[in-house]
């Protein structure tokens, strides 16, 4: 079964001019031609053609303003802190919530403090009053049901949505928690700064 035919391994590899009398070379070029051609074409695409005018567009780079949300000491488990970021725009709302158990991007001496968009990633369902403390969960949305696990960065946990919750980044100073950004697209905007 290991056995291969020396003319049949030929005819495939080429060699001894067995696949230009088998009539299976009609190519314009091999195999290494077409690499070599493709790469060079590639470089001079990515790098550019001498002489050519080159395109000026800055880099964008997204800035968020650092806000004041609340004081670490005046949290309780399981209470839910509303709040606007990163603007007072439509869809800034938000929630920061002690969970009382580690959660991913969490602060605090308990890595149990997060902050999420209040806004499902479906279809822009309100998730206000929806946090249920006994799955650390918020939803689920009242258009299609879905839930999220505040645990795990906001990942759906059923439901119709497709995206996680944009997670706002937090930062503590002393007893003082700040928001610095945003871990995520809030729903119905193409940029969280449009504000």
């Amino acid at each position: 079964m290991n056995d291969l035919d020396p003319k049949i391994a030929a005819a495939i590899n080429g060699e001894n001019g067995e696949a230009e009398k088998a009539g299976t070379r009609n190519c314009l070029m091999n195999r290494r031609q077409f690499l070599l051609t493709s790469g060079i074409t590639t470089t001079v695409v990515m790098v550019g053609i001498p002489g050519m005018p080159q395109a000026q567009t800055p880099a964008v780079v997204s800035t968020y303003q650092r806000k004041f949300i609340a004081k670490l000491s005046e949290l309780v488990v399981d209470e839910p802190f509303d709040f606007e970021y990163p603007d007072s725009g439509e869809y800034a709302e938000s929630i920061l919530v002690k969970l009382g158990k580690e959660a991913g991007g969490g602060l605090g001496p308990n890595r149990d403090v997060v902050a999420f968009n209040y806004t499902c990633t479906h279809q822009g369902g309100p998730l206000q009053g929806t946090y249920q403390a006994a799955d650390k969960a918020l939803g689920p949305c009242p258009l299609h049901l879905t839930t999220f696990d505040l645990t795990r960065h906001g990942i759906f946990i059923s439901g119709q949505a497709y995206q996680s919750l944009p997670q706002v980044l937090l930062e503590l100073d002393g007893d003082d928690i700040y928001a610095v950004g945003m871990f995520g697209l809030i729903y119905g905007r193409f940029d969280n700064l449009q504000g």
